[in-house]
């Protein structure tokens, strides 16, 4: 049996590669092939069609949060891995080797895995509404062990305008450790650093390019200490980020026409999904309409074909031929125009969007907001003073908001996104293998986990 590290880079494609001198030594060394990745490519639903090789249709995870419609809910970012369907990945590999032995570090849905170590971002939330942070672990004591010797978990560039190579290099070194100190069997583990600049910046950017050379540098001895231990490792990415310069506001389209509705609370308007005839949870280039009444789900279909910046409108048969129909779903899902990408916005006035919508809020907001990686753009001074009073506050040990993000303004100078299928190949996710004997030129999405067995030796 050949033991695995699986590196997710985010966002690594053909054209990145070109830059990253250590990860092009491994694809020579192995093999590269082009990946095939599945509608919608973002995070939780390839992640889960990797682990358990089935499309959204049948693992249910139909993008990065969905309406929970028996709680009423749009939620993103939820983390327990019950909520993904079939067969994982670690369960297929103990049936063929009981005692099969797994470390998650950082990909998606970890939350209760049956795996033997994980690792996943968790902030601290204390009860007057401070957020500090951390991570969570288990076996318990690998927090202290992770922790007493690479520093706390650097949450705020995990994600959030101060997002950067400090994050990916915790994740890279935590990675090291787990591998050194434990030796599992697989060792999985996410690597978010060029999400960032991607999608701040675009991808023909010259700060992709360096975002690229420095995450190379950091992958560099993780990859050389899983080359001492005999560990076989596999690099890929989920989706490749394109540049993009519209935003498509699908939320205000639909209350312009009567069908969302919101409630107002303290001068602040909210999504209200339990009236609204028609809403979209918008994740990068993808969103899913939910249509509360079946008789119009035609009108909201023409209503957003109409959209600029729209270029699909899935029904039921759309959505069956990309294995998105599943019962999570909207009654309809909407593709981007390759340069375009889809708001949460619903308020028309900025007078009266909810407090959250100006900080990095991930939990709260009803859809994907890429804005929370820039201060805001329209006054970028004025933002940079709120955070530093806001860090005041912090340190003396007082409640604060980072009310820092641009509305309108932040969605608009967003340069990448993702979401839909690839155009070419070039910006497509991307497979690297250092073991060469099941080197071929492509391969889907759905074929990673049987790859990943063939490459463990426990698959004929």
């Amino acid at each position: 049996m050949t033991p695995l590290l699986v590196l997710d880079v985010v966002g690594l494609t053909p054209r990145l590669l070109e830059h990253m001198p250590a990860l092009s030594a491994l694809a020579r060394q192995g093999f590269q092939a082009r990946l095939g990745t599945v509608l919608p490519a973002v995070t939780c639903s390839v992640q889960s069609t990797f682990l358990t090789g089935e499309t959204p249709r049948d693992h249910g995870i139909v993008g990065n949060g969905w309406y929970f419609r028996d709680l009423g809910e749009v939620l993103l970012w939820r983390q327990h891995n019950a909520l993904v369907g079939g067969e994982k990945l670690w369960t297929a590999a103990r049936r063929a080797h009981p005692g099969y032995t797994v470390a998650n570090v950082c990909w998606w849905y970890a939350m209760g895995a049956d795996v033997d170590w994980t690792v996943t971002p968790r902030p601290v939330y204390h009860a007057d509404g401070r957020k500090e942070p951390d991570c969570y672990t288990d076996p318990p004591e690998l927090h202290d062990e992770l922790t007493g010797e690479l520093g706390t978990f650097p949450l705020f560039s995990y994600w959030g305008p101060a997002a950067g190579i400090a994050s990916s290099d915790w994740i890279c070194r935590a990675t090291e450790r787990i591998l050194t100190a434990h030796a599992p069997d697989l060792t999985l583990a996410y690597v978010p650093h060029l999400d960032y600049d991607l999608q701040r910046y675009g991808p023909s950017s010259p700060q992709a390019v360096q975002a690229a050379r420095r995450l190379d540098a950091v992958l560099a001895p993780l990859l050389d200490a899983a080359a001492a231990r005999g560990v076989t490792a596999v690099v890929l990415s989920e989706y490749g980020i394109t540049d993009v310069s519209r935003p498509v506001d699908v939320n205000r389209a639909l209350r312009a026409e009567g069908l969302l509705r919101v409630h107002t609370q303290a001068g602040m308007e909210y999504l209200d999904p339990w009236t609204s005839g028609a809403f979209a949870v918008a994740d990068h280039q993808v969103a899913h309409v939910y249509v509360r009444d079946p008789g119009d789900v035609d009108r909201v279909a023409r209503i957003c074909a109409a959209l600029p910046g729209v270029d699909q409108v899935l029904d039921a048969a759309g959505k069956a031929e990309y294995g998105l129909d599943h019962p999570r779903a909207g009654e309809l899902v909407l593709v981007a125009d390759p340069d375009a990408w889809f708001t949460y916005y619903y308020w028309l006035d900025d007078a009266y969007a909810p407090d959250f919508a100006r900080l990095v809020e991930i939990h709260r907001k009803p859809g994907y907001d890429p804005a929370e990686l820039l201060l805001d753009p329209a006054n970028p001074l004025r933002a940079k003073g709120r955070v530093a009073a806001a860090l005041l506050r912090k340190k003396a040990g007082m409640r604060y908001t980072m009310n820092a993000i641009g509305l309108d303004a932040g969605a608009r100078a967003v340069r990448g996104s993702h979401g839909r299928l690839p155009d070419d190949p070039r910006d497509g996710p991307v497979l690297i293998c250092g073991d060469p004997a099941y080197g071929r030129e492509a391969l889907a999405a759905t074929e990673v986990k049987d790859l990943l067995l063939r490459l463990a030796g426990l698959a004929g």
